[in-house]
């Protein structure tokens, strides 16, 4: 039993690949280091691992097919669809971890609280280890889809001068179409590469939506946090920080 664990921690921890697993360990123990040594707490470690996981999941678990009503003679209701599987072309699929994505929005608060501008470093080695764990086109598509909302971080922070609690929420408002609508077109990309499936995969009204939900919950959770503290004069609303981007 204990070899069949180990094994298995061994085939995640370097992605079914047994012999990088002592640089997998050196490369994880270093970037602990960097983090604690720029101010990272948990909180930061959480991030960049959270951020290779759910890169790493667009390509790996499986979608939740629903066929409605609409779909005469369609045996079972809800299935479950693999990246290498044709979905039904009138089908709604949903991807299972899309919710967590809004998470990410609420740990990256903490992590610039803990790093403030570092937190940019911290982002660039999330995609370094996305790169190892997860499809290149994810990657690139997380990693553009995080650039789109740091701009109208920087767009709100430069020209509005509002308050952090309020960038934060309109800086999601407006960047989270847009960053969704890349990430999910990157996911459905590489699926379209990796096993030759048609268009539309992940790219999906449900995901968008969906993943447009979690994200805003997320970016409400934070601003009133944010706001909270702005009135109990505990953060400065005028702070020279970036707001915080709804982006993987």
């Amino acid at each position: 039993m204990f070899i069949d664990f180990y094994n298995a921690f061994v085939a995640i921890l370097t992605n079914s690949r047994p012999d990088f697993l002592i640089p997998v360990i050196l490369g994880l123990a270093a970037s602990v280091g960097i983090l604690w040594k720029l101010g990272g707490r948990i909180w930061a470690i959480i991030y960049v691992m959270m951020i290779p996981f759910l890169n790493w999941s667009f390509g790996v678990v499986p979608n939740i097919q629903f066929l409605g009503p609409w779909i005469a003679d369609t045996g079972s209701v809800f299935s479950l669809i693999f990246p290498e599987d044709t979905p039904h072309p009138s089908g709604l699929l949903l991807h299972p971890l899309t919710l967590v994505t809004g998470l990410v929005f609420v740990i990256r608060d903490f992590v610039q609280r803990e790093m403030n501008q570092w937190v940019l470093l911290a982002m660039a080695m999330a995609l370094c280890w996305s790169m190892y764990y997860a499809w290149i086109v994810i990657v690139i598509a997380s990693g553009l889809a995080f650039f789109v909302s740091e701009f109208f971080d920087w767009l709100l922070f430069t020209f509005t001068k509002m308050k952090l609690s309020k960038r934060i929420l309109w800086s999601s408002a407006v960047a989270t179409p847009i960053d969704t609508t890349i990430f999910l077109y990157g996911a459905d990309l590489a699926k379209q590469m990796a096993f030759g499936i048609e268009a539309g995969n992940t790219l999906t009204v449900a995901n968008w939506i969906v993943f447009m939900i979690g994200k805003m919950i997320g970016a409400i959770i934070v601003s009133d946090m944010v706001r909270r503290r702005e009135d109990a004069g505990l953060t400065d609303p005028y702070e020279d920080i970036p707001a915080q981007s709804p982006t993987l």
